[in-house]
């Protein structure tokens, strides 16, 4: 029985481009996530572990396009083998089967998940200390508001009500709540 050939790619924003990930490469089906790798709530990798049968293929660019969690990663591919579909990861030309006459296959996910874990880390780490250094030296402000604080005020205060307000300056009604709360809060 021949199964399709299916393709998942992951990055973590939509500003990045995924064009790189198993570039060249044809495939029946493709889901894609723009989402971390940190977190489980991945919808289009569920779809994909809906979709497969026994007999299909996955391809992934690499582990860390799959998870960044050794023991998620490990959910996935035990997932996705006790399916008996194989499971290819391109960079590090791994297949996994979920043949558990193959010890290796086993050692090196959790291996290379481990690596990819702690890459994370130290990248986090390292995201942490930079902006903590960059704190110190007054550089580091935080990102840049998004809303007109100012604005709003200034509109509840004309007498909008707050729908009206969320409606005029294009935010939620639970944002204009944030901002009027904040502002009663350092007035009293």
């Amino acid at each position: 029985m021949t199964g399709q050939k299916i393709a998942y790619k992951r990055v973590s924003t939509v500003s990045q481009n995924i064009d790189r990930q198993l570039d060249g490469m044809t495939f029946d089906k493709e889901f894609v996530d723009y989402v971390s790798g940190s977190t489980k709530e991945r919808k289009q990798l569920e779809l994909l572990l809906e979709h497969i049968r026994e007999g299909d293929e996955v391809f992934i660019h690499d582990i860390s396009r799959c998870a960044r969690n050794l023991q998620h990663l490990l959910e996935i591919v035990r997932e996705i083998t006790g399916k008996k579909v194989k499971l290819h990861f391109i960079k590090e030309n791994l297949t996994f089967t979920g043949d558990k006459t193959n010890p290796i296959e086993e050692l090196l996910l959790s291996l290379l998940g481990s690596v990819y874990q702690f890459e994370r880390s130290m990248m986090l780490e390292r995201q942490r200390e930079g902006i903590a250094k960059a704190k110190l030296k007054g550089k580091f402000k935080g990102r840049k508001p998004t809303v007109n604080r100012e604005e709003i005020l200034k509109l509840l205060a004309e007498g909008h009500s707050m729908r009206k307000v969320a409606s005029m300056t294009g935010r939620s009604l639970s944002t204009v709540t944030r901002v009027k709360a904040s502002a009663e809060q350092k007035s009293s």
